[in-house]
């Protein structure tokens, strides 16, 4: 159960670069659609021929799910590094190790899963998380546990969304038989988060 801790998906987040340079997210998904519609590995009315970075094993959608999940990973693992540091309250701290460690689990699962479909991941935070965790490091005392567990909320829910979306509409069974391990750990992530947050309202 702990891999699936993606939650990470946490952090709601709508993977919408508007930088004029790419950032990693950006140049992930630009990489996939090169290698996407050949047909090849799935089953699909589209058989495009492609010119560069060998046969992408999975559908658009789930190359572009997977990328989202990735860079929301990576968020989550940062978000609860500076929790474990900022935070005054015992419960977020350790919902925050919870969080770094699920998400370093499940990430390099998913990084596993992303080289066996010829899947490019970013390797780095994309700039719309990247925003998200500056604002939050610059908050302290309850205003940082306030904010911090409001994020996880909306968070996981997102999250939750993403992968019961996945897990119906991916053509993909490995992929499919991750997200479907993964949801229990995101759901108990979600109720965690859901409890600190109540148990913090004055």
């Amino acid at each position: 159960m702990k891999k699936i801790s993606f939650v990470l998906l946490a952090l709601p987040i709508v993977f919408a670069c508007n930088n004029s340079s790419k950032d990693s997210v950006e140049k992930a998904d630009s990489a996939n659609e090169a290698k996407s519609d050949t047909g090849s590995s799935y089953n699909d009315t589209t058989k495009n021929k492609m010119d560069n970075g060998g046969t992408i094993a999975v559908d658009q959608s789930t190359a572009d799910f997977m990328v989202k999940v990735a860079d929301v990973g990576m968020t989550e693992v940062k978000l609860g590094g500076i929790a474990q540091d900022k935070s005054m309250n015992k419960r977020i701290k350790d919902f925050g190790e919870m969080m770094k460690r699920d998400h370093t689990n499940a990430g390099d699962e998913l990084k596993s899963l992303a080289r066996r479909k010829n899947v490019t991941l970013p390797d780095s935070v994309g700039s719309d998380h990247r925003k998200k965790i500056d604002n939050l490091e610059k908050k302290s005392g309850k205003d940082f546990d306030r904010a911090y567990i409001d994020a996880m909320v909306d968070g996981h829910q997102s999250t939750v969304n993403d992968f019961e979306k996945a897990s119906n509409n991916t053509k993909d069974p490995d992929v499919k038989a991750w997200v479907d391990k993964t949801l229990p750990t995101l759901r108990m992530h979600l109720d965690s988060a859901k409890a600190i947050q109540k148990a913090i309202k004055h």
